[in-house]
Parts: structure tokens; C-alpha cells; sequence
């Protein structure tokens, strides 16, 4: 008699977030164990994995790309029966190579589908390159790349993003569909030499010709992004920004000499960690920045839990939250701030990591912005912190009684307020304190 166990996504891992069903990570037959990742789901916010709650056979794949998924939805069954595993996973394998080339079986048809590379039907089986996360399907189709041009490094042939990104950098794609076909090429030459030889000859009507494009599906996570935006600056938060300079030479040199210590402890110290613990000590000096506006009172927290904006290249950008600044050490910000940027740079993030958020933090120095504003509020918060480019500027500063000339570390830090929550008055507070926990870093 089969046991079979539903393959479904518990109610706790979406916290009230859509989820679509991206792609599975195993076949019919394949034999999994408990807490292996199956399958991969594609929220609004982030990639997310299902994992295989007990150990046994795939029996059934009944969740198809781009389904979408309710909390304890069926999305298959994993057989348990010990008597039918090696039995099951053989049919499964010899299913998939016998619908790999006859497409009788519509399960294994369907599974065949997700792959990008349909027309290799012979890495079906054992071999997982035709099975990609998100992540990789974004780049493929954002770089118009064939997944059989790259070379996996992926455990059973996957192609994982560092190895998308790696043949980018190779300099081996070709901008196909900008370039010129032989016809067009022949007809602007022609064009070309007439014009010169008669200046005065006006040129056809017909050209250049029909613009050329592709369409790229928006992602959910950038559907949620605009709609998030949009909302934000349009919808509820009459936005202001202020702008503050300040000087970094006191937490370079802080850093200069700490960074080898906390290296060995294998921590990486960031200027971001820092920022984040000059937020915590400015909010203590105006704790309205750390609040939730409600149309009767303003919700001042307790806990300072601070967003970092984190950019995911063309993917898109998320917000891991490190909880609880106020009462962490610059080690412990540090390290928290490591797991984070990790997990979001690795598709590991979960809806947990960036809940509870109450100001947040942008760095868009780091890609060579000098300031930007409004840097949108990330709801329903009522401030973001920005940090410019931190760059060498000359400026003037009194030496022993008189004005010299000194060149200083300098950089334009933002904070963009909701003006039903705050005035100018908190905000350049809140910045003065900021600058000057920086400004005047204890060693």
C-alpha cells in the first residue's frame, strides 16, 4: 500500500506574500531525503526553495512554472514506502528518457517545458542543467543567452548565476539582435556612397527601417518594486529630503586598524556598519525617525531595525533587515550585516530576513552616486537614511587660528522624511547627530 506525503509550502514561509511556482529541482523517481531542496518558488520579494519534508520516492509533479501557490498547497507527493523506492526511482528514470523523445507521458511533458534548453533532451536523468533558479532565468533571458553556451559548475550540471555571470564577463555575448543583417549592411552602404557623391540627394523614407526589440516579462519582484514605489512617493508619503556633508577620515582609520581583528574572526568590516550604528545613537536623539504614521498617533519603537538596501544587479533590489542595532557592538553589527548581504547576494533570503523593518538605509555611494533624492521611504516607515560616494575634496578648515586649505574624506549623506511624521526640525537633528557620531568615531 503507498504512503504518499504531500509536497507542499508551509502557511509561515510566505508571510502574506504572493508566491508563483518557478521550477523543479528533481524528476518523477527521483529519490529525495528529508530537508533536501525540491523545488523553487518566486515570491515578490525573493526566491525561495521547497524542501522535501520527509525521505522517499517523487511519485507525482503536479505544480506547473508560473502556478501560483496557496500557503499548504499540493504541489506533488513523495512516496515513503521503503519496498518501492529503488523500484519507482528506476520507472521514473526510464519515463523521463522514454518522454524526452516521445512526450507520451504529459507529467514528464511538463516537467520537460521548464527547460530553457528544450531542444537537449539528452541532459534529462540524472543530469540537472536544464533545471534553473530564477536568478539564472532572469540573466538568461535579460542577456538573450542559450543555457547551453555555459558552463555549469552546479551539482549534476546545474548552471548556477556566478556562472552566468562569469561568461558575461568573458566577453563572449554577442549583441545579436542590435546588429545590422548582410541586407541592411549592403543597403546603408549604398546609401552611403550616393550621399557622398550627392550630398544634396535626400535619403529613402523607408529607413532606418522598423525599430527592433524584444519583450522581457516583468518579474514578480519587479512588479512589486513599482508597485511599492509608486505607492510610497505618490500614493502616501508627501516626501522631503535634507542634505548633510561629512567628513570620514575618523572611521577610515578606525577601520584601517580593526579590519585585519575582525577579519580573523571572520567578520568583513564595512563602512555600512558604521552607518548603522550612528543611525541607532542619532535615533536615540530623535526616536520619531524610528516610527509608523497612523492617521491617530505616530508609533514610536522601540527596537531599531534597520533595512539595507541591497542591489541585485538587473534582478532587482531587496531590504535584509538587521534586528535589533540598538543594542548590538560594531563586531555584532558587522557580523550581522554579513549573514544578510550573503543571503541576499545568494538567493537565500527568506520573507522572515526582512520583516519588522523600522528606518532603512541606502548606500547608492557604493555604485558612484554623489546623492539622490528623493531616495524613496520604504513603507510603511517614515525615513531612509542615504550615504553618496565617498570621495577626496578640498576644503577650508581653521589650522592653529587661521584658514588652510586641507583635503579632506568626504561624503553628501540624505535622510528623506515623511513630512506628516516629521519636520525639518527632527530631520536635521537626527542628520547632525548622525554626522557627528561618524565625524567623531571613538577608537
Amino acid at each position: 500500500m503507498n504512503n504518499l506525503v504531500d509536497i507542499t509550502l508551509p502557511a509561515d514561509q510566505l508571510e502574506g506574500t504572493e508566491a508563483a511556482f518557478s521550477v523543479w529541482l528533481v524528476n518523477q523517481g527521483d529519490q529525495v531525503k528529508e530537508g533536501q531542496p525540491i523545488a523553487e518558488l518566486e515570491t515578490d520579494k525573493v526566491a525561495m526553495e521547497v524542501c522535501a519534508l520527509v525521505s522517499g520516492v517523487i511519485h507525482s509533479l503536479q505544480a506547473k512554472q508560473g502556478d501560483k501557490v496557496e500557503p499548504e498547497q499540493c504541489l506533488g507527493k513523495i512516496d515513503t514506502t521503503p519496498s518501492t523506492r529503488s523500484k519507482t526511482a528506476q520507472k521514473g528514470e526510464d519515463n523521463i528518457f522514454i518522454n524526452s523523445s516521445n512526450k507520451s507521458t504529459e507529467e514528464n511533458s511538463d516537467n520537460a517545458n521548464q527547460s530553457l534548453n528544450s531542444n537537449s533532451n539528452s541532459d534529462y536523468g540524472s543530469n540537472r542543467r536544464h533545471l534553473v533558479s530564477p536568478a539564472v532565468r532572469r540573466l538568461l533571458n535579460q542577456h538573450n543567452i542559450k543555457i547551453d553556451k555555459i558552463q555549469a559548475s552546479g551539482k549534476n550540471g546545474r548552471v548556477s548565476r556566478d556562472d552566468v555571470l562569469k561568461f558575461l564577463k568573458s566577453n563572449k555575448v554577442i549583441k545579436e539582435n542590435v546588429t545590422l543583417n548582410s541586407k541592411q549592411e549592403k543597403d546603408f552602404s549604398a546609401i552611403q556612397a550616393k550621399a557622398y557623391s550627392d550630398p544634396l540627394q535626400s535619403l529613402p523614407n523607408n529607413l532606418p527601417g522598423k525599430l527592433q526589440g524584444q519583450m522581457i516579462p516583468h518579474s514578480n519582484m519587479r512588479k512589486s518594486i513599482a508597485s511599492h514605489m509608486i505607492n510610497s512617493l505618490l500614493e502616501t508619503s508627501p516626501h522631503v529630503t535634507s542634505v548633510f556633508e561629512m567628513d570620514m577620515g575618523n572611521i577610515i582609520q578606525h577601520r584601517k586598524q580593526n579590519k585585519k581583528k575582525y577579519a580573523e574572526q571572520g567578520v568583513k568590516l564595512t563602512f555600512t556598519a558604521y552607518f548603522l550604528a550612528a543611525m541607532a545613537k542619532a535615533v536615540k536623539i530623535v526616536p520619531q525617525v524610528n516610527a509608523r504614521y497612523h492617521q491617530e498617533a505616530l508609533e514610536i519603537f522601540n527596537d531599531v531595525n534597520i533595512g539595507v538596501g541591497t542591489s541585485l544587479g538587473d534582478a532587482g533590489l531587496v531590504v535584509p533587515v538587521v534586528q535589533q542595532v540598538q543594542s548590538m557592538t560594531l563586531i555584532q553589527i558587522a557580523k550581522s550585516l554579513n549573514q544578510q548581504t550573503e543571503k541576499s547576494r545568494t538567493g537565500k533570503l527568506k520573507s522572515n530576513d526582512m520583516k519588522n523593518g523600522t528606518i532603512t538605509i541606502s548606500n547608492h555611494g557604493v555604485s558612484g552616486s554623489l546623492f539622490a533624492t528623493p531616495i524613496i521611504i520604504n513603507q510603511p516607515q517614515v525615513a531612509i537614511l542615504g550615504i553618496g560616494k565617498l570621495e577626496k575634496r578640498v576644503v577650508v578648515e581653521e589650522v592653529n587660528g587661521a584658514d588652510a586649505i586641507v583635503i579632506r574624506p568626504k561624503c553628501y549623506v540624505s535622510l528623506s522624511i515623511d513630512h506628516r511624521a516629521l519636520d525639518a526640525h527632527q530631520t536635521n537633528m537626527f542628520l547632525s547627530e548622525f554626522v557627528s557620531v561618524i565625524e567623531n568615531w571613538k577608537f
